[in-house]
Order: C-alpha cells, then sequence, then structure tokens
C-alpha cells in the first residue's frame, strides 16, 4: 500500500504555469514538475489548456489549479519565507513587489497572481516565539512596516 501524500492545492484563475515558473525561478529549492491539460472544456478553460501545475516553492510541494476567477487569493493564506538578513529580505521582496505585486504590512505583500507571502527575517521570528518586553518591542517596531527593515529590528531588540 502507498503511503498517502499531501500538497498546498493553490486555486489561479489563469496562469498558474507561469506563477510556478516564477517561483522556481525565484526561490532556492523550487521548481516546476508534471503539467496537466484539461480534458474538456470547463469554467476555467477549454480542452487542452493547462489545468494543473505540480510545482516546489522552498521544498514545499504545491499544485496550481487554474480554476478560473470564482475563488479570488486571500490573506488566510500566504507562503511565510525566513530569511536570513537584510539583503535576502530585499532580494525576495523585490522579485515579488518588483514584478507586477503589491506591498501590504508587516512584510506581507502579494505576487501579481493575487498570492500571498510573509518575506520574514527570521530572527525577529525566534524573537516574538520568546515573548516578553523584547518581542512587545519588536512586535511595535513591526506594525508600521511595509518591508521589514531589520536595522530598525535589531534597534528595537536592543531597547
Amino acid at each position: 500500500m502507498t503511503a498517502p501524500q499531501a500538497a498546498i492545492c493553490i486555486w489561479y484563475d489563469k496562469d498558474a504555469e507561469a506563477a510556478a515558473r516564477f517561483y522556481a525561478e525565484t526561490f532556492p529549492d523550487s521548481s516546476v514538475g508534471d503539467i496537466a491539460l484539461a480534458p474538456a472544456d470547463n469554467p476555467s478553460g477549454k480542452a487542452g489548456a493547462v489545468l494543473t501545475v505540480e510545482f516546489t516553492v522552498l521544498g514545499l510541494p504545491c499544485l496550481g489549479l487554474n480554476g478560473g476567477p470564482a475563488f479570488p487569493q486571500s490573506e488566510s493564506f500566504s507562503f511565510q519565507v525566513l530569511t536570513a538578513d537584510q539583503a535576502e529580505t530585499d532580494r525576495y521582496w523585490e522579485a515579488i513587489v518588483g514584478h507586477g505585486g503589491q506591498e501590504s504590512q508587516c512584510g506581507w505583500c502579494r505576487d501579481r497572481w493575487g498570492v500571498n507571502w510573509q518575506i520574514t527575517p527570521r530572527v525577529m521570528m525566534e524573537v516574538l516565539k520568546a515573548g516578553g518586553p523584547r518581542a512587545r518591542r519588536v512586535f511595535e517596531a513591526m506594525m508600521p512596516m511595509r518591508k521589514i527593515d531589520l536595522a530598525v529590528i535589531e534597534a528595537a531588540l536592543q531597547g
């Protein structure tokens, strides 16, 4: 008997393949796998159009489904990318926002397909998990930010 497998299924209006290719070019340990074509016309497209795309983002198995506009993306789902430093934070932020995406608050942004991302320095998450006065200062410093400014976070850590 084969063990069950799991993947995150992400509903796209269209362009799941373009999104998967962008993620594979942007993030390490990411790739595009099998692509399935629609066997017949359906509400989201014609027979022969891309229906699903298997892909991996930062080691997470995903399935992109071209399902049409019925279910748009929201902040209720996001990828969290833990970064090592400001340069890595800047690189991923710019890759998403600078290629048709949109800034949001507290390190969140949305790619051009509507998928939400949290570009978050690892040190910030470690401090927040630990709790206490340092976590409160870091949290308060983060709240007005769009892209996380690690120098401001580190200053909040110091008090």
